[in-house]
């Protein structure tokens, strides 16, 4: 046993006045905070990692392109040590993945994972959306659908999948959980990363638009099993294209 465990130990084991309680109490009370504090406080790497996970999401970095420390950090304005614990929180989301003596990559997802992303899909936004939400959040939903409404009429078909994404990102905002929309952001991102092959049909995403409306219609109606109900069949629907495209 070394000197601070027995310290511990000691400490531990033997009764104290009434007033050393209560100071031994006060500081553990403060240490127990403090380490809250540091808990809810997302530290840079978490904040660089929250980053690169949205720019998965937006399509902005594409499946197998490589992830140069040194460049992540300039445009960022971290370190590179920091860059480097960002990458080891996406590398075991699955998000990216390091080669030996090639450096860092963005994943290319396996035909085998699209499976398992849509059951993470299916239990936790056809849930969500059961549930319903605030009127603030069913409008965030709306705003998604109308984003996607205009980048069509636009021809802007990396703004209808970014609008795509931000639909279902407000789909399961509607919980109001913040754990569940940390795993959304995740899943976003592998969506996007097989849906890259998917997109070589230039009009990929005009093909949701339509559900998606039906869907919010419903939210605001307050029908919310047809809601789900919609949303189920769209994420199997979904799940099969995205298994036509990627061959399994």
């Amino acid at each position: 046993m070394t000197s601070s465990e027995a310290g511990i130990r000691s400490l531990s084991a033997t009764p104290l006045p009434g007033a050393a309680r209560l100071r031994v109490a006060g500081a553990g009370a403060a240490l127990g905070a403090a380490a809250r504090l540091r808990v809810a406080v997302p530290s840079v790497a978490d904040r660089v990692a929250t980053e690169l996970r949205l720019q998965l999401a937006e399509g902005i970095l594409l499946p197998g392109v490589r992830l140069t420390e040194s460049t992540i950090a300039e445009e960022l304005g971290v370190s590179r040590n920091t860059v480097r614990e960002a990458f080891a929180e996406l590398a075991a989301e699955r998000l990216v993945v390091r080669h030996p003596n090639r450096g860092m990559f963005v994943a290319s997802l396996e035909a085998g994972d699209i499976h398992d992303v849509y059951t993470v899909r299916r239990a936790i936004e056809v849930s969500a959306i059961r549930g319903g939400g605030t009127p603030e959040r069913v409008a965030a939903v709306r705003a998604a659908v109308e984003e996607g409404k205009a980048a069509a009429a636009a021809d802007d078909e990396e703004g209808l999948g970014n609008a795509n994404q931000h639909f279902h990102g407000a789909i399961v905002a509607l919980a109001g959980s913040r754990r569940l929309d940390t795993i959304m952001s995740q899943v976003l991102a592998e969506m996007r990363l097989f849906f890259h092959k998917a997109t070589m049909d230039a009009h990929f995403y005009r093909g949701y638009l339509g559900d998606n409306e039906e869907i919010c219609e419903a939210l605001e109606a307050g029908d919310l099993d047809r809601a789900g109900d919609l949303l189920l069949a769209y994420l199997d629907r979904s799940e099969e294209k995205q298994s036509s495209v990627h061959g399994e």
